[in-house]
């Protein structure tokens, strides 16, 4: 198992630019299934969980030219179904949790498909409910098989038609759309996820030739088409590396500019940061965040104490909530952290408490921060990285922090950050891979 050691406490200085979307990636790679034409994918992440997507495809059969690094061509015209019943398939696609994805374009296409009990980050419990309910009525049969783990759809034909998601699944949205542009009749998605990725995956489907209306709303009607054809596109920059690097860049009180952030997409994000006193300067499409000595969390209008909580999009990404926590610890004021969505993601604040912060977690999901106003810095421990976001989060504490830090299961910032140390040593950070 690799480990990061870090020695903390450097300024850091320098440009930085986001990779492609991971969130992104795993719900547009798996729309190549959908067409036998070529689709050419661009600003890939070099990630575990999106290689390992990749990896799963080209075991179906699915054509994969690796153009560069960070770009695919895909060519599904020979898909071996047959492999997804397969214990290679069990296990590769029981490792990830984006495997999920594949299941509305296989049960479009293909007419069955096979959803493995959920992998990846241990943050709690993601249902797979909205996923499958949407299936089912569109028209297609589920049954689970306990013996092999896998949720098992068949679909003769789907057919379009009305539905209320009883929450605004970003993936569970992604799936029943893909399934949906290839039935027949329209599909009504009410209370349908409408962050930018889940509005990537839509725009694609339509230069293929599906027809969705309301992108960008929680409103989706979707006229079924017959097939879809190939085509081109280029991922997003990724709002979370974004949102950690302001962190990163305020916690060591650093002088960093993000190149290419994507400004028009991050919604919120940027105004939350605010929230917490950092500053932050837009130049063309760049994100300038000066070196700061002190930030100051802001109060409510009545003076009451700031409360950052996660919600559906446009609302606040769950995925920065651990960003915030860590930023908090430093600032001058006091903050609470609601964690609505998952009831383990808070969990990783023992470390921090350890390294010195003053938080009281109050229950799986709020955690009160009381900001050390930069009085006392971090100290630097040995600890664990429970999810990929919690992991990162450690990793701007131990930056920040005095001493030397060592970062141990760090397989889970692998799977969501590009090769983190190389980008963060480029920008003065003493980062080893041991």
């Amino acid at each position: 198992m690799n480990a990061f050691e870090v020695t903390g406490g450097k300024k850091l200085n320098g440009e930085i630019t986001p990779q492609g979307a991971k969130n992104e990636a795993l719900q547009i790679i798996s729309a190549v299934l959908l067409t036998p034409e070529k689709v050419t994918i661009s600003n890939i992440p070099d990630i575990l969980d999106v290689n390992l997507l990749i990896e799963l495809l080209k075991d179906m059969n699915v054509k994969v030219d690796r153009i560069s690094q960070h770009v695919c061509s895909f060519k599904a015209d020979d898909v071996n179904i047959d492999y997804l019943r397969s214990e290679a398939y069990q296990k590769k696609s029981g490792r990830l949790r984006g495997s999920v994805m594949l299941a509305g374009p296989l049960l479009a296409r293909f007419k069955k498909a096979f959803i493995p009990k959920p992998g990846g980050d241990k943050i709690g419990r993601r249902r797979l409910d909205t996923h499958i309910i949407g299936f089912e009525k569109l028209g297609a049969a589920f049954n689970y098989h306990p013996e092999d783990g896998f949720f098992h759809l068949e679909a003769e034909k789907l057919k379009g038609t009305y539905m209320l998601l009883d929450e605004p699944s970003v993936t569970g949205t992604a799936n029943i759309v893909m399934a949906a542009v290839l039935a027949s009749g329209t599909t009504t998605i009410y209370n349908a996820a409408c962050e930018p990725y889940l509005q990537q995956l839509c725009k694609m489907l339509v230069r293929m030739g599906a027809k969705i209306n309301g992108i960008g709303s929680n409103l989706l009607t979707i006229e079924g088409v017959d097939n879809l054809g190939g085509t081109e596109h280029s991922m997003l920059p990724d709002m979370i590396e974004v949102g950690s690097f302001i962190g990163l860049a305020a916690m060591t009180q650093s002088d960093i500019t993000i190149k290419n952030a994507g400004i028009e997409h991050l919604g919120q994000i940027p105004e939350k940061f605010r929230q917490l006193g950092i500053q932050l300067e837009f130049k063309g499409d760049d994100i300038h965040i000066p070196a700061q000595e002190v930030y100051e969390i802001q109060t409510f209008l009545d003076g009451s104490v700031m409360t950052i909580y996660d919600h559906p999009w446009p609302g606040f990404t769950p995925d920065l909530i651990s960003i915030m926590l860590v930023i908090a610890t430093q600032a001058r004021g006091s903050v609470l952290i609601h964690q609505k969505m998952f009831e383990s993601r808070l969990f990783f604040v023992d470390k921090l408490i350890d390294m010195g912060a003053q938080i009281i977690l109050c229950d799986p999901h709020r955690a009160a921060v009381i900001g050390l106003g930069r009085s006392q810095s971090l100290r630097g421990i040995t600890m664990s990285s429970p999810d990929i976001r919690a992991g990162v989060s450690l990793l701007i504490a131990a930056l920040s922090a005095d001493g030397k830090s060592i970062i141990q299961n760090i397989e889970q910032i692998d799977r969501g950050y590009q090769y983190i140390d190389k980008r963060l040593t480029a920008l003065g950070a003493q980062i080893k891979r041991i």
